[in-house]
Parts: structure tokens; C-alpha cells; sequence
């Protein structure tokens, strides 16, 4: 498998425009360095690593259903209160958007 930085384009009201900025973001960096690095300190071969690194992301939506009191419940809140506080239809509708892919990305890593 190769391992290439995301660079698509998208348009702004694609339903998944926030996950595909996040991946743009995030894979500007190679993650392979810190995979070597951590190799040579564990003992683990790279490949499980990045197994691991990949099932645990993967994993992540059921981890963050069990533990988003601190986190993911706080961001809701926020999107909530920001759109409360300005009082508008346009606000509260980016607040549902903004809920609505929250609950989306929590449901993904719940799919089969």
C-alpha cells in the first residue's frame, strides 16, 4: 500500500468537506519517521504498527461513543451555544450541520 498525501479538491457543501480537510491536513506529514522511530524502540515491526495505528483510528468511533463527556460532548455544547448566542436561523442551521457530521463520523465507525 502506498501512502500519499490527500490534495483533492472539494466543493464547499460536500457532506464530508470537514473530514477531507482534516486528511489534507494530516497527511502532509510521513508518517513512516515516527513508525521507524518507535520500531527501534519497541521492537515492533513497522508494519504492525501502522496496523495498529489503523485499527485503533478505525476503532475510534465506538471509543469516542464510551468516552465523549470530556471531548466530543464539549464541541457539541459549543456548537449549541455559539448558535444560540447569535440567535439566528443561518446559525442554528450551521450548528445542526456541524452536529449533524459529528454524529455521522461516530456512526461510521460503528458500519459494517
Amino acid at each position: 500500500m502506498e501512502l500519499y498525501p490527500y490534495t483533492e479538491s472539494w466543493d464547499e457543501t460536500d457532506p464530508h468537506a470537514n473530514f477531507k480537510a482534516d486528511v489534507a491536513h494530516y497527511t502532509i506529514v510521513d508518517p513512516i519517521p515516527t513508525l521507524e522511530g518507535l520500531c527501534r524502540a519497541t521492537g515492533v515491526p513497522v508494519p504492525c504498527l501502522a496496523r495498529y495505528v489503523l485499527v485503533k483510528y478505525a476503532a475510534s468511533g465506538a471509543d469516542a461513543m464510551l468516552a465523549m463527556g470530556p471531548l466530543v460532548l464539549r464541541q457539541m455544547q459549543d456548537h449549541i451555544d455559539s448558535a444560540e448566542m447569535a440567535d439566528t436561523a443561518e446559525a442554528r442551521l450551521k450548528a445542526y450541520d456541524a452536529l449533524r457530521q459529528i454524529v455521522s463520523w461516530l456512526q461510521a465507525g460503528m458500519q459494517e
